[in-house]
């Protein structure tokens, strides 16, 4: 390892006075003028993550769901999986450190990983369509060159491709080709035999709707569009051409608002979805008769799904082990459901796909999605399979559940400094600041069928604040004085939170 090359080259890459970041559940995200040396320094990281493996790592350039202005970078693990959290700690602290100490940092991760510095070094690289991207990757190739590592820029992809082409490359070639045509292939496979098992008639040609987010889930589907054209006509919304990335769009913005994006004209009972801007995450929605609009997040994704595996294992007489997989931000209506009707057992994990998978990886046939849309692309397209089906039961179901399932609130709180929040049980009670965890549940019991938690956000300076109760007005009720309880007991700044503000 040529520390002097990497100190030199560092001078290139300079860390900002004072700049301090987490590499957090999505990694480092920050204003794309902060990342140029997080992005060098994670070039390096890869290298040795690699040397260490004996594998090829991932860098995904993209800062998902945030403003335009803003860039991130992941690694991914040589099975496609999330960095490993020990290796998250190397990070923030390779990230963090001044440029006097960077060799001694690199040194310290080599040594205590057992790291072989003469084993050759592979890493592949992707990025999102931000302005900021191309340069931010091109400080990732120098950091990887650097210490002596090759690579592959696969330049513009989705996250979940990215994720592909690591687990391809460590496979051998076994899980599929390692390029975006095997990518396209896998998939559109995989989805029209799935069209097979779902019962459409009068519909054998379906249509979808698609808000882009103005990302690269754009440009993508467009090249994807052709490998099942005769099974799926998907038109294309807030597609790039126009608009700002993630503004009044995407996946985030529609389950936030619990409204269509912007952009994109709705009629009854048509079939719509929104990726985020490295589309990654996916949810669906539709209006019914009386234009009514109704989401399909992540917690109605993933009950779909276990119903429609549960019916294709009980009809070929398997009897595997199926189980649910979620985090505290699940409603806990789709929880009840899950458990008393459909008697699947439910799970649930800290927040981030990487705590769902490791849980998923117990079952035989393990179904996991966050609330807010991550998941993967096989449970997508058995969404779409399944999605006329789950809209028809929405509708005809008018009970209670149905109606509990949209009494949700999720908002956010600005603070000082999240860290001041610590949490425990799957981040569904406080540890710290003394008292508040107290104050939530005496405000929760004023309310049936209610609960409410909060947790520091993995990407910035806000504490997350989610409630559910039997109606809409309660719901926001609670959420409101759960709110001002962080604010008071957690150091909030700006304007106290008023009823309604969400």
């Amino acid at each position: 390892m040529d520390l002097g090359a990497v100190t030199k080259h560092s001078t290139s890459h300079a860390k900002p006075s004072g700049l301090v970041l987490q590499y957090g559940t999505a990694g480092f995200r920050a204003n794309a003028e902060h990342l140029d040396h997080i992005m060098y320094r994670m070039g390096l990281l890869a290298v040795l993550r690699s040397k260490q493996t004996k594998s090829t790592i991932g860098v995904m350039v993209t800062a998902s769901h945030n403003p335009e202005e803003d860039n991130g970078v992941k690694l991914i693990d040589p099975l496609g999986e999330m960095l490993a959290p020990s290796w998250e700690e190397h990070a923030t602290r390779l990230a963090n450190a001044e440029e006097q100490d960077l060799q001694r940092v690199l040194v310290g991760i080599s040594e205590g990983e057992a790291v072989d510095l003469q084993q050759e070094a592979f890493v592949v690289i992707g990025r999102d369509t931000r302005p900021s991207s191309e340069k931010l990757s091109q400080s990732v190739i120098d950091g990887v060159t650097v210490l002596g590592g090759q690579f592959h820029d696969y330049g513009l992809l989705t996250t979940p491709q990215l994720h592909y082409m690591v687990y391809c490359r460590n496979t051998g070639g076994r899980y599929g080709k390692a390029t975006v045509d095997g990518y396209y292939q896998k998939l559109s496979k995989a989805f029209v035999e799935l069209t097979k098992q779902a019962s459409c008639s009068g519909d054998e040609h379906r249509s979808l709707k698609v808000d882009c987010a103005n990302g690269i889930g754009a440009l993508k589907l467009k090249e994807m569009q052709h490998y099942f054209s005769q099974g799926l006509s998907v038109e294309l919304f807030n597609d790039g051409t126009k608009g700002k990335l993630n503004h009044l769009c995407g996946a985030d913005f529609v389950k936030s608002h619990q409204k269509p994006p912007e952009g994109m004209e709705m009629k009854s009972n048509e079939r719509c979805c929104s990726f985020d801007g490295d589309a990654d995450r996916i949810v669906y929605y539709y209006r019914d008769a009386d234009g009514q609009f109704h989401l399909i997040d992540g917690d109605k994704i993933a009950t779909l799904i276990s119903s429609f595996l549960k019916d294709l294992l009980s009809e070929i007489g398997e009897d595997l082990n199926i189980g649910v997989v979620q985090t505290a931000y699940a409603n806990g209506s789709s929880t009840r459901y899950l458990e008393e009707v459909m008697k699947v057992p439910v799970y649930c994990t800290k927040t981030g796909v990487k705590h769902l998978h490791h849980k998923a990886q117990e079952f035989d046939v393990g179904v996991y999605f966050e609330a807010n849309g991550h998941g993967t692309a096989l449970f997508s397209k058995a969404v779409e399979v399944k999605i006329k089906q789950l809209a028809k039961e929405l509708e005809d179901n008018k009970g209670k559940a149905a109606k509990m399932l949209e009494n949700i609130i999720d908002l956010f709180n600005q603070v000082a400094d999240r860290r001041v929040i610590s949490t425990t049980d799957a981040e569904r009670r406080v540890v710290t600041p003394p008292g508040l965890q107290e104050v939530i549940s005496d405000l929760v019991k004023k309310y049936k069928l209610s609960r409410a938690f909060v947790r520091p956000s993995g990407t910035e300076d806000v504490i997350r604040v989610y409630a559910e109760a039997d109606s809409q007005e309660n719901a926001d009720s609670l959420a409101h004085d759960v709110s001002l309880a962080v604010f008071q007991l957690a150091g909030g700044i700006g304007e106290r939170p008023t009823p309604g503000f969400c």
